[in-house]
């Protein structure tokens, strides 16, 4: 793979930066499925890992029961959308969600959320944005709700947002192009965080997983 690091992106920006850290403290206990089709998904286990939670690596659809939350990885959309097909997961994946139990998807994982996948979120992602794999780039991002300082993000044959309802926020935005959004309990990325040190999106969804686990408690 070809980076070029000093690639400069003046319109990378968040939309609203809060300057607030997500809390990781509660997040021992949770665990968290890692959709193991295609992608780096040993990655997002050794980051979730990192942080206190326990990873499961998913490829049935009743290794989805009970999670606290899902990672879609990176990979190549049309592999992970055909695997899901044929190990039956679709079912399993809606039925988590129905629960309120959050998804993050990334790079390729963003496209598997959107209208044109499984419709989780609002949104139409398209492929390939930023150029193919001999364009991909590092850049520091600002991102909402990660605090002030930037997030360093590898983009890899990355996705942008091409459209998204209104209930859809978006949290950085690359080139004018959305490239971190939330709805709901799902957060997808355009880039890879699992390939760097910086955990701060996974502390972020493992935040959003404990705050839905609090609300099942509470309803139980």
């Amino acid at each position: 793979m070809t980076r070029d690091s000093s690639r400069e992106h003046g319109g990378c920006a968040p939309s609203a930066p809060s300057g607030r850290l997500p809390r990781t403290e509660d997040s021992a206990g949770l665990v968290i499925g890692v959709l193991a089709a295609q992608g780096d998904f040993a990655a997002h286990a050794r980051t979730l890992r990192s942080l206190g939670a326990t990873p499961v690596e998913v490829r049935t659809p009743d290794e989805l029961d009970d999670l606290d939350g899902l990672v879609i990885p990176g990979g190549e959309s049309t592999t992970i959308s055909k695997a899901i097909e044929r190990d039956g997961l679709e079912p399993a994946i809606r039925a988590h969600a129905e629960r309120g139990r959050p998804v993050l998807g990334t790079c390729a994982g963003m496209i598997v959320l959107d209208g044109d996948h499984l419709g989780l979120m609002d949104t139409v992602a398209r492929r390939n944005a930023f150029g193919r794999q001999r364009h991909s780039f590092e850049l520091d991002l600002e991102v909402e709700g990660l605090g002030p300082d930037p997030l360093r993000a590898v983009f890899i044959r990355a996705p942008w947002i091409e459209r998204h309802g209104p209930e859809v926020e978006v949290l950085a935005s690359c080139d004018g192009h959305p490239v971190v959004v939330r709805q709901g309990q799902f957060l997808a990325s355009a880039f890879h965080p699992e390939l760097t040190d910086d955990s701060r999106l996974h502390a972020l969804f493992m935040a959003m997983a404990t705050a839905a686990r609090e609300r099942t408690e509470r309803v139980g």
